[in-house]
């Protein structure tokens, strides 16, 4: 037994599978129906009256004969006529039951019942594809996404969308061709369909392409007024904003929920189609159960038309019942004859007429490209462009739609259109995020400048163009980042970064971005990812590229970029990557490059000539490019005042004497290399005054060095020194030096006595024993660290260096009771001044309260 709810689903079913079924397949099924019914009165009848009427046609030789009759009687050689047989009923009877299945064939007794099967297996052929596995879950799938396509809030707006847009293209292309003497008829037309609420957008969409007879006088001859005009002499639309129509309102904004249910329902569509296409499965059951039909048609027709001239009336029979009944011979009669043959021809036309139809269907399978779907006839109308077209078990399925109706298509176009769902993410982001939460999102950077970062949006929210007082952009992993015109409301924006961002710029925010932009930071994985806009900005002064810059082979030998030409102000270019030579194309902007930066990430670097034709570089930092000496190349660059070779492979300093044509070098950075010791000819280099020894092998000092007497900052940490020459003396200026982690046991006393202008001192993490008398002297040190080191105690003058007041001094907690109470107070009062110090990468100026001091404990381990 089936529950009410069991039949009431089922019947849900059917009803959801009308939409897959043409007029041929209802047709069909209607035919099937009446096919059964025929099949089922004439089994029925076959059941309940079936049956023959037998009578004797002659007589044996005697045994139940009269003797008053002669044998040669004629009467007897005919057949009966109503002549008594001497037969009891009982006789009669059993004779009918015999010659019923002995003399009636077997097609008057049973084919009511093989028609009966025949429609059954057809009947089930006709749904196979709804119910076979493999094509039922997805055509159920199917149906399901099309229900709620057509009942989404979203499809509805972007339609309407659609048709005000054909409706204002309409509009445009009217007014261009309607001669200005019209307008006055025009406009009176106008307003009696808006007077008769006529004037909705799709009616007037529909209404376009109508020849209905205008009240204007010349509106019947405007289709010959087009095609006597050539194409030169047809009038252009003006450029001018489109003014809303008349009639037509802007729909209201979808809430949250129906923007999520929308967003979900273009994902569940992408899926769908992405699994739909894979196969052809649901054509391929579809064209076979028809070609079923049709074969099923051929066979039931062949055999079953002639057996129908063979159902007949009356019938001979001869049972073996002589010696029952005395005759050999019987005339029987078929009662349901006549109505079963009428019954059966019955069934016959409607199979003919089935038969026809599933030819049809197979010719129109095999006619129509079924598993290709093309919108093209929507893309001739001017609406949904850029719908692609589907293939296989998708385009079959919205084939089948379009039978029940083309507009369910139409609808379903909406969920795969690009262009929709970009709209739709717009609003979304458009309503989330709105230009107040951006401006609660700003901050500032390190230069006091405001800074807006956005990170993992599909599109940039339009709100975003509305910040005039932005100043630094970063935009990461935005899918489509499109700079539209709006940008130009920007005025203040100076500075953008685009990580793993593939941006787009409109002509009118690319001139914006010529004027305005001065620092572009681009991240990416490819070359290709590289936007060709950024090679026309020519108003561009720094450029930082961070991705793989080396070709699609692998090798890295080629400048994959395009030319810098345009660059005609860029001043400082950055190239984070792996790189193996200098690209040739920087001298395209050797007129303006002041510094160039290349981070190789530990590729070796093997060719650096292209660095002699940027001769106008001040500042040049090649860093992890595995360089083993100092590159010739750089003798070219006679203006060269920063020279950073750090995080390479340096052992020997040998070519520092060719260094010395450089005569504006005033830093020079070696740091977190191999070097083994330091030439005599560091003396060269008069105008030194920043040079960054730290982390090498360095194990002694040459006493040239300390003739470099602009030097102001030295930087030794990390080395294996274990003294400090006295020549330390000569260098009046120095106001920085970093000697930590050595292994120094003292500290010269000239070092205090000469080197007056001293403010950073950093000796911690050495063997010092003591620190020695005179650091009174150093009256301008305002950072002192000596942690890590062999001290017991501290020395008393250490009250006269009042710059180190407020926790310009980093020791031990322990060492600090070392001191008279009176000087610990002194060094630990605040600072009333703040002296000046140069900038140190070694020393940054944090406040008091971020220094922290090492326990008792910590220094005795």
């Amino acid at each position: 037994m089936f529950s009410l709810s069991e039949l009431w689903s089922m019947g849900e079913r059917q009803g959801s599978y009308k939409l897959l079924k043409p007029w041929w397949e209802v047709f069909m099924d209607h035919l099937l129906v009446l096919m059964l019914m025929v099949s089922v009165l004439a089994g029925t009848l076959l059941l309940s009256r079936d049956g023959v009427v037998c009578v004797p046609m002659s007589s044996s030789s005697g045994n139940f004969s009269s003797s008053t009759e002669p044998e040669s009687d004629p009467l007897f050689t005919s057949p009966a006529r109503g002549r008594r047989t001497n037969l009891d009923f009982q006789q009669y009877v059993y004779i009918s039951h015999v010659c019923y299945h002995e003399a009636l064939p077997w097609y008057s007794r049973f084919l009511p019942y093989v028609t009966l099967l025949h429609t059954l297996i057809l009947l089930v052929s006709g749904c196979f594809w709804f119910h076979f596995p493999l094509t039922s879950a997805r055509i159920e799938h199917f149906l399901s996404l099309l229900a709620k396509c057509c009942e989404s809030p979203w499809t509805t707006r972007a339609l309407s969308h659609t048709a005000r847009l054909d409706t204002a293209r309409f509009s445009e292309t009217e007014q261009t061709v309607r001669p200005k003497g019209q307008a006055a008829c025009s406009s009176k037309t106008r307003r009696l369909s808006v007077d008769s609420g006529t004037d909705s957008p799709l009616l007037v969409a529909a209404d376009s392409g109508s020849t209905q007879p205008s009240p204007c006088p010349s509106a019947g001859s405007r289709c010959s007024i087009l095609s006597g005009l050539s194409p030169v002499e047809r009038v252009t639309p003006p450029q001018t904003s489109q003014v809303p129509l008349e009639g037509s309102r802007t729909p209201a904004p979808l809430d949250r929920s129906d923007r999520e249910q929308a967003r979900a329902l273009f994902e569940r569509v992408r899926r769908f189609r992405a699994h739909c296409e894979s196969s052809d499965v649901i054509y391929k059951v579809y064209t076979a159960q028809t070609v079923f039909k049709v074969l099923k048609f051929i066979v039931i027709v062949s055999y079953v038309t002639p057996l129908l001239n063979s159902i007949t009336f009356s019938h001979v029979c001869r049972p073996q019942t002589h010696t029952l009944t005395g005759y050999n011979t019987y005339q029987c009669s078929h009662s349901l004859s006549s109505i079963l043959r009428k019954l059966m021809q019955t069934y016959i036309s409607l199979l003919v007429l089935f038969g026809i139809i599933a030819v049809y269907t197979l010719i129109w399978i095999c006619h129509k490209s079924l598993t290709q779907y093309s919108f093209q006839k929507q893309r001739e109308t001017g609406s949904m462009l850029d719908v692609p077209d589907l293939q296989n078990d998708l385009a079959f399925l919205l084939h089948m739609a379009d039978q029940y109706d083309p507009l369910l298509s139409q609808r379903l176009s909406v969920f795969l259109s690009p262009v929709s769902e970009t709209r739709l993410l717009e609003e979304s982001l458009e309503r989330r995020w709105g230009s107040e939460r951006l401006r609660s999102m700003m901050t500032c950077d390190p230069e006091g400048r405001s800074l807006l970062q956005l990170v993992a949006l599909p599109h940039l929210p339009p709100a975003l163009f509305t910040l005039n007082q932005l100043q630094v952009l970063k935009l990461e992993l935005i899918t489509d980042a499109k700079l539209t015109s709006l940008i130009s409301n920007m005025t203040a924006l100076r500075e953008m970064h685009l990580y793993h961002c593939s941006a787009s710029v409109e002509p009118g925010a690319l001139r914006h971005l010529q004027e305005h932009l001065e620092t572009l930071h681009l991240t990416f994985a490819q070359p290709a990812d590289i936007p060709l806009w950024m090679y026309s900005l020519r108003g561009l002064q720094e450029l930082h590229l961070t991705g793989r810059m080396s070709s699609d082979g692998g090798m890295g030998r080629g400048w994959p970029l395009c030319s810098l030409r345009q660059l005609r102000h860029l001043r400082v270019l950055v190239l984070r990557g792996s790189l193996q030579k200098i690209p040739g194309e920087l001298s395209e902007v050797s007129g303006s490059l002041m510094r160039l930066e290349i981070h190789n990430e530990g590729t070796r670097l093997l060719v650096l000539t292209g660095l002699r034709r940027v001769t106008g570089l001040a500042e040049v930092q090649l860093q992890g490019c595995q360089l083993e000496r100092l590159p010739s190349a750089l003798l070219a660059l006679t203006g060269l005042r920063s020279l950073d070779l750090q995080h390479n492979a340096l052992r020997t300093l040998e070519e520092l004497l060719g260094l010395q044509h450089l005569r504006h070098l005033s830093c020079l950075r070696l740091a977190h290399n191999h070097v083994l010791a330091l030439p005599v000819s560091v003396g060269v280099l008069r105008s030194l005054e920043l040079l960054d020894l730290s982390h090498n092998q360095l194990q002694n000092l040459p006493s040239a060095l300390f003739t470099l007497h602009r030097l102001r900052r030295l930087l030794l940490a990390g080395n294996l020194l274990e003294g400090l020459p006295a020549e330390v003396r000569a260098l009046k200026l120095l106001a920085e030096l970093d000697l930590m982690g050595n292994r120094l046991e003292h500290l010269p006393e000239e070092l205090f006595a000469c080197c007056v202008e001293l403010r950073n001192l950093n000796v911690s993490n050495n063997s010092l024993v003591s620190l020695g008398p005179g650091l009174d002297g150093l009256r301008l040190l305002s950072r002192l660290d000596v942690r890590g080191n062999c001290l017991e105690e501290l020395p008393v003058a250490l009250g006269g260096c009042v710059g180190l007041r407020g926790g310009g001094l980093l020791v031990e907690n322990w060492l600090m009771h070392t001191l008279p109470r009176q000087i610990k107070d002194i060094l630990s009062s605040p600072s009333s001044e703040s002296p000046s110090r140069p900038d140190s990468d070694c020393f940054p100026a944090f406040s008091t309260a971020q220094w922290s001091f090492h326990s008792a404990l910590e220094s005795r381990i």
